[in-house]
């Protein structure tokens, strides 16, 4: 695995992971390579310098590096903590309080593409999480 820092034409700063350099060549050929800002196709190595991390200065793997790492912590520490998980029975439970058979709650759960279309189409408010659910413990 290789990351590389990477710019678009219009100047977004970004970095991916790519298998090997070859398989960066490879994609960023195709147009398969796009700025995570703004989408854009048009995207270029930028210059980079070895990170060398001094034990003092090391952050630990589990603190968020970037805003939107951060943005997206607070945004699921929020969600556990003001809506009840209902895991693989989110369709079933989001149905039910949008007819009225369940209490009228804020919750969040898994659900396939075919039963979230459907809870779309039935008009039922739902909105996709950009994590998956919590982490199983022992």
């Amino acid at each position: 695995m290789i990351r590389y820092a990477l710019k678009c034409a219009d100047g977004h700063g970004f970095d991916s992971w790519f298998q090997s350099a070859g398989a960066y060549d490879s994609l960023s050929e195709k147009g398969m390579v796009s700025c995570a800002v703004c989408g854009s196709a048009d995207v270029t190595k930028a210059i980079m310098a070895p990170r060398v991390t001094v034990k003092e200065d090391a952050a630990p793997l589990s603190a968020p590096s970037t805003p939107a790492e951060q943005a997206l912590r607070a945004m699921r520490a929020e969600l556990e903590k003001n809506a009840d998980y209902v895991g693989e029975t989110f369709a079933t439970e989001a149905r039910a309080i949008h007819v009225g058979d369940a209490p009228e709650r804020p919750i969040w759960g898994q659900a396939n593409l075919k039963e979230a279309k459907a809870l779309v189409e039935e008009g039922v408010p739902i909105a996709p999480i950009p994590f998956g659910p919590p982490r199983k413990t022992n």
